[in-house]
């Protein structure tokens, strides 16, 4: 029995990868390393600045020993987001940055030579943003659909199936009731949107971000989780209809300046000198790329949470002027990390492919650590913008 329990607790921690823990107490510094790039990219918009400070303690349980393991998402460098700057100390043996992964995800990788005493990091990112908004701006005002689609060969990946994300059977089904045969892909795209952000809901009880077992959800018939979840189906449902679509796994960094006014909670926050304490908010977002014109943003997920935030239904004006908004359209006091699911990170950790990469990931002897306990891990994360 206690056999069956240990291996559904690895099976858990494998699947959910990291959930989150706060309180935590500062590292004793043994080095520092400092990365900053020097060419920022372009945006066409203001850019917001934040600071986001995470700090890990790792205490292991009595009775391990060995080797101890941590990685930590860092955010990928697109058109509407890039990491200008990062510095982290503690007193690791050794930590460095990679991106060798099928994704490419970025990661901080660290490791402590024996799991005794606390072992501690602390991580400083600094991040510049601007509002992701092709659909406000009227950027496809004069695009029309290609007679023939072709995808570029990095787009190609995001149509096949994962271990979560299957595209046939009851996926592809429910994905040709919804389009109906329709065949422009922009309007497909827009009716599974409209289809999921309806239809499901959000369910405050599901640990973390959820798993985004799209199956599952499905065929329980029960269409409910969290934003990992809903993200999810929209991106399952939009590979079974031809469209390439992607999740981003990243994390809320303050207040939502644009969307504010329809909720005051449900999509992010911070005091007046910008401090937010976002040890919590994690969040999953999609992405489907567009033929002729590349890839659009949308959040089925935040439309749910905030019907929940304010007990309203869908046809409320106010749910469906977010709604519309976040079809084509992402407000960013949000930072994105990666694209992976079901992946190997780098260096390889024993218990073999993370279903998704947005928590901080550690192991043991091999074993991940206990997310539940914060007697064992712990992070603390807190996001300042810079004015």
């Amino acid at each position: 029995f206690k056999g069956q329990i240990a291996m559904q607790r690895r099976q858990f921690l494998k699947n959910s990868v990291l959930l989150s823990a706060a309180g935590l107490v500062g590292p004793a510094v043994a080095s520092q390393t400092v990365v900053r790039n020097s060419a920022p990219l372009t945006a066409p918009v203001m850019r917001r600045r934040f600071v986001l400070s995470q700090t890990y303690k790792l205490a292991p349980p009595q009775g391990s020993s060995g080797v101890v393991k941590l990685w930590i998402p860092l955010p990928v460098d697109t058109a509407f987001q890039q990491m200008t700057g990062l510095s982290f100390s503690g007193n690791y043996q050794q930590a460095y940055i990679t991106t060798n992964n099928t994704y490419g995800a970025k990661t901080l990788f660290a490791t402590w030579p024996k799991s005794e005493g606390d072992l501690l990091l602390q991580l400083d990112l600094e991040i510049e943003t601007a509002d992701w908004e092709p659909l406000k701006q009227d950027a496809l005002k004069n695009w029309q659909a290609p007679e023939q689609i072709v995808y570029p060969l990095a787009v190609k990946p995001y149509l096949l199936p994962t271990t979560h994300t299957p595209v046939d059977g009851l996926v592809r089904e429910t994905a040709q009731k919804i389009t109906a045969g329709e065949t422009d892909p922009l309007k497909k795209a827009r009716l599974i949107y409209e289809w999921v952000s309806s239809h499901m809901e959000r369910d405050n009880d599901v640990i973390g971000c959820g798993t985004g077992d799209v199956a599952t959800i499905l065929q329980s018939g029960k269409l409910s989780g969290k934003c990992t979840d809903i993200s999810s189906v929209f991106v399952a449902l939009a590979r079974a209809s031809g469209i390439p679509a992607r999740e981003l796994f990243g994390i809320r960094l303050g207040r939502a300046n644009k969307l504010e006014r329809y909720s005051a909670s449900a999509f992010g926050k911070a005091d007046s000198a910008g401090v937010s304490d976002v040890s919590g908010g994690q969040h999953c977002r999609a992405e489907f790329y567009l033929a002729g014109y590349g890839w659009l943003p949308c959040d089925p997920a935040d439309v749910t949470k905030m019907r929940l935030a304010e007990k309203k239904a869908h046809q409320d004006p106010d749910v469906q002027a977010v709604n519309t908004y976040l079809f084509g359209n992402w407000e960013m006091n949000w930072v994105g990390f990666n694209y992976g699911r079901d992946f190997e990170l780098y260096p390889a950790t024993e218990q073999g492919a993370v279903n998704n990469f947005g928590y901080p990931y550690a192991e043991v002897d091999g074993d991940p650590l206990n997310f539940y306990d914060p007697k064992v891990f712990t992070y603390h994360y807190v996001s300042t913008e810079q004015r």
